[in-house]
């Protein structure tokens, strides 16, 4: 591909042309101070993985172990997205339905057993539901893992170079490069400009489908059915806490749980609605979803609840951002003035991101449906077993959480065809935007089986490249076999 072609792939040829052609008033710039030329052909990568969180670390360190030249670029300053940037915590469960046996394993398994032991994690073997790890929380929630940020950061780091990925931090996505209806890399924006990854093999893990949109692959965008997106929450932890004052307080209230009207009242609702009487609370919350740490001080909070947040738009996140720190604050005051144990408790920190519940649902070769989840459906080409619940905030009105449990089986399985996107070649989309109905994405789209499907589609990369052929050519059963190997439960 010569220069001028490159940039017609990119975009950026036609991009210049139409500033340059701007009618007065725009006379300070012109398509020489943009300079399209300066696209630097920095990298040359045979997978590139886009975006950096739970299932495109695991992608990135997947194709590397298999030999092929991978490399994975992050727009935060570090790996593990919603899981260290986000501070969301802890990881869902890993377990069937049963509880008996743990199902997502292969990579997510190994990050986990080496946070344990460096102290950053508790393993799920260890923490069963109706628990302080569990937010006190029954339904799904068998076998949470609690998790240590800094720690996590550490384990990436120390597995991608490991395994020889090039990891790019600091670097935002532009726009693709596409040779028709095949990716070949992407532009992507670094402190030095503008520069190009050629790849053979893409795998979007952008979480919004960035790449995949911009590549023409179809997508939709939230529920079509209710126009409406799941709320983003903003994330933090407290530390300082008296844990056994806390949870004597709420242990006590356990039998006051409930669901009203499809709006829950678990920890500390005791104590909300007080505020909420003393204008304290605005919150679209009725409780505190509270999880204990890895540390006996510390908790995770998951309580800020932000509506119609739109992931596609930089407006409306910095407006999420904004009052999700607004919310932050007045559950702090809360703490300090309501529950017992929290008198004194430290804002520890907030997720330096909001964490989207839902955005692009990206379509591929087969569209996830939520009765193939609640029916336990296993299809042929399945490249992880999980059995986490659909959980879908907000659609009966902003308070409400409807949250449904697996109902025939221990298990349902995620097809490969899932990760496959209509329309563009040599590409894999694995995470939150996989093809999947709104539904069915809210039980998909928690981290361990984000970890599974980036640990699948970084193996399916790597076929495709040692075999010259694209991602949806490969042989399913050969994935599977791949799969097996690096030690992932297929049932």
């Amino acid at each position: 591909m010569n220069r001028r072609d490159f940039l017609a792939a990119t975009g950026m040829l036609a991009i210049g042309g139409a500033v340059a052609s701007i009618p007065g008033g725009c006379s300070a710039i012109s398509g020489s101070d943009i300079k399209t030329m300066d696209i630097k052909e920095s990298y040359d990568a045979q997978v590139l993985v886009v975006g950096g969180g739970p299932a495109g670390v695991c992608a990135a360190i997947a194709a590397a172990r298999q030999g092929v030249r991978t490399m994975i670029v992050e727009q935060g300053g570090a790996l593990g997205g919603m899981a260290t940037l986000g501070l969301v915590a802890p990881f869902m469960t890993c377990y069937d339905t049963t509880g008996e046996q743990m199902i997502i394993r292969g990579m997510f398994e190994e990050i986990v057993d080496r946070m344990v032991a460096l102290g950053g994690a508790i393993h799920p073997s260890k923490v069963r539901l109706c628990s302080p790890y569990t937010a006190w929380i029954t339904d799904g929630h068998d076998h949470c893992t609690p998790i240590d940020a800094e720690v996590m950061k550490l384990v990436l780091d120390q597995m991608c170079a490991e395994a020889g990925v090039k990891v790019l931090l600091h670097t935002a996505l532009v726009n693709p490069i596409m040779s028709g209806k095949k990716t070949a890399g992407a532009v992507v924006l670094t402190r030095g400009g503008l520069e190009a990854v050629k790849a053979s093999i893409v795998v979007d893990c952008t979480g919004n489908g960035d790449f995949a949109a911009r590549a023409g692959a179809p997508c939709e965008f939230g529920n079509p059915q209710t126009g409406r997106v799941q709320p983003a929450t903003l994330f933090f932890h407290i530390n300082n806490v008296d844990s056994r004052k806390l949870e004597a307080d709420v242990e006590s209230k356990l039998h006051t749980f409930r669901k009203i009207d499809g709006v829950s009242h678990r920890a500390l609702h005791w104590h909300v609605e007080k505020a909420i009487e003393n204008g304290e609370w605005d919150i679209a919350r009725k409780s505190v979803n509270i999880y204990k740490g890895v540390r006996d001080d510390e908790w995770a909070v998951n309580c800020t609840r932000i509506a119609r947040v739109d992931a596609r738009d930089s407006e409306s996140l910095t407006m999420a951002e904004i009052e999700g720190r607004r919310q932050i604050r007045m559950i702090m005051d809360f703490f300090h003035k309501y529950v017992p144990g929290c008198e004194h408790a430290t804002l520890m920190g907030s997720g330096s991101t909001v964490g989207i519940r839902e955005s692009r649902h990206v379509t591929g070769e087969y569209v996830l449906q939520v009765d193939d989840l609640l029916n336990g459906v296993v299809p042929e080409d399945s490249i992880l077993l999980a059995s986490n619940s659909v959980d879908v905030h907000g659609r009966l009105s902003d308070n409400s959480t409807e949250y449904i449990t697996v109902k025939n089986g221990r298990w349902y399985g995620l097809p490969y065809r899932s990760l496959l996107p209509l329309d563009v070649e040599n590409l894999l989309v694995a995470g939150r935007a996989i093809s999947a109905t709104s539904d069915a994405a809210g039980a998909v789209r928690v981290m361990p089986p984000c970890m599974a499907m980036g640990q699948a589609a970084g193996l399916a990369a790597s076929l495709a490249v040692k075999g010259g052929t694209t991602p949806r050519d490969i042989d399913p059963a050969d994935l599977r076999r791949l799969l097996l190997e690096n030690k992932a439960f297929l049932g």
